[in-house]
């Protein structure tokens, strides 16, 4: 059994979630380090000796992963393997009082705004001076930069506002320093992610000001490419797209959550706008920027999806054809406003009807990988794993989109490079390349 006092303190940060929740444990890290204590991020060694959890409360399947962990290492230190679990993160947040009287042996839970009172607990302090800087935990070429914090959409089926507040905008100047931090250590392709992105600017600038943002950012040298996600559709500031066409070094790409496909499910979800609103805005989309990967997300079984809500849905997605595409089930969330309406679609209908769209967009994403074959692109190598390197296109976002095989017979590559290639063959959701020799 390990014992306090014998040598210095270690701390482990296991994140869960989603990648603003990677950027809050890059905050994390960096101020404890700051700080001069040990800490690790995702250790697979067992030499730490305090545990930080940063939960996740977005979905049951998500709480529950969040709840399992908080578990094992509660376990783990009943069996004198860690000296102590704080948790901290979105679940911490939401259900603090429940888990408190649960799991009694954590020693602290702290919100998703509380990390100086995390780190009181180390005897440290925050850093203000460390603002802008950050240790990043993904591969050194790319990382998430988060513009704002909360949200205030009244989306029905979501609890981030729960989670999260209401929307705080992070100021330009400070957004771009953390840019210029990042690219000096090597970062080569920022993701910007907020829960809602195309929000932002109206707290602190009085109008949307997203397309100032990246404008500005598409001037830091050294950085290669600028990645938007998550903007919401209804109030799209159009000017995003202006500003799209005209920096080279701005993706091709647009993560858009759409949710649904039937106007009447968007009325009953309170998304703020219809199908046909949907379809006249990508179709601005594509013909602004011809050459776009649009990513989107729907969920299925929501309270009310009839079939034939279900029907429109997939006639949505057939007909928009969209590059890339998430579905989630619905999950019960209490305290929010679908919480109130019947959970009326049993599970198997909702994995059905899960299965049925990714059945389809297999088909179009097959589809139109095929017209990629012949075709040269920009590639980011990522790593190398069993023989081959693995990048990604412009219209590639990290872990969630198509990547790019590249056989190591065709000579060495390196991790964190642009390569350029030609696609020689393609399937659903991989293509297959050759690099074209300089």
């Amino acid at each position: 059994m390990k014992t306090k006092g014998k040598k210095k303190d270690k701390v482990n940060i296991v994140t869960l979630g989603c990648s603003k929740n990677i950027v809050d444990s890059e905050v994390m890290l960096t101020q404890l380090r700051g700080n001069q204590i040990d800490t690790t991020h995702e250790s697979e060694s067992d030499a730490a000796n305090i545990i930080v959890i940063n939960t996740c409360g977005f979905i049951d399947n998500a709480k529950q992963e969040s709840i399992d962990t908080i578990l094992r290492y509660a376990d783990a230190k009943e069996e004198g393997m860690v000296e102590k679990v704080f948790v901290t993160g979105c679940l911490s947040e939401r259900y603090r009082s429940e888990l408190q009287k649960e799991i009694t042996n954590v020693d602290g839970w702290f919100g998703t705004m509380e990390l100086p009172l995390l780190l009181k607990r180390f005897n440290a302090n925050y850093k203000s001076e460390l603002l802008g800087e950050r240790i990043t935990t993904t591969a050194n070429h790319y990382a998430y930069l988060k513009i704002s914090e909360g949200c205030d959409r009244p989306c029905t089926f979501c609890a981030i506002p729960l989670m999260r507040g209401k929307h705080v905008s992070k100021p330009i100047e400070e957004i771009l320093l953390e840019a210029k931090n990042l690219v000096k250590n090597g970062t080569k392709e920022i993701l910007l992610i907020a829960q809602d992105s195309t929000y932002y600017g109206l707290d602190i600038y009085k109008k949307r000001a997203l397309a100032d943002l990246m404008n500005q950012l598409a001037d830091v040298e050294g950085l290669d490419w600028i990645r938007l996600h998550y903007a919401f559709p209804s109030g799209f500031p159009m000017d995003v797209l202006d500003v799209m066409a005209k920096r080279n070094n701005i993706c091709n790409y647009l993560d858009i959550p759409l949710q649904h496909g039937s106007t009447r499910m968007l009325e009953l979800m309170r998304r703020g706008t219809t199908r046909e609103k949907t379809e006249a805005l990508l179709n601005v989309i594509r013909e602004k920027i011809p050459k776009i990967a649009i990513r989107t997300t729907l969920i299925v079984g929501h309270p009310g999806e009839t079939e034939e809500a279900f029907l429109e849905m997939m006639d949505f997605v057939e007909k928009n054809r969209f590059e890339r595409l998430g579905v989630f089930t619905y999950s019960h969330e209490e305290d929010t406003h679908s919480y109130t309406m019947k959970d009326d679609v049993p599970d198997e209908v909702k994995q059905q009807r899960l299965e049925a769209i990714m059945e389809l967009q297999e088909g179009i994403s097959e589809e139109i990988n095929a017209e990629k074959v012949g075709k040269k692109y920009r590639v980011l190598i990522d790593r190398f794993e069993g023989g081959q390197y693995v990048g990604r296109t412009e219209h590639d976002s990290p872990e969630v989109d198509n990547e790019v095989l590249i056989n190591s017979d065709n000579g060495y590559l390196r991790v964190g490079d642009f390569c350029e290639v030609v696609i020689t063959s393609a399937s659903a959701f991989d293509l297959y390349a050759k690099p074209i020799k300089a």
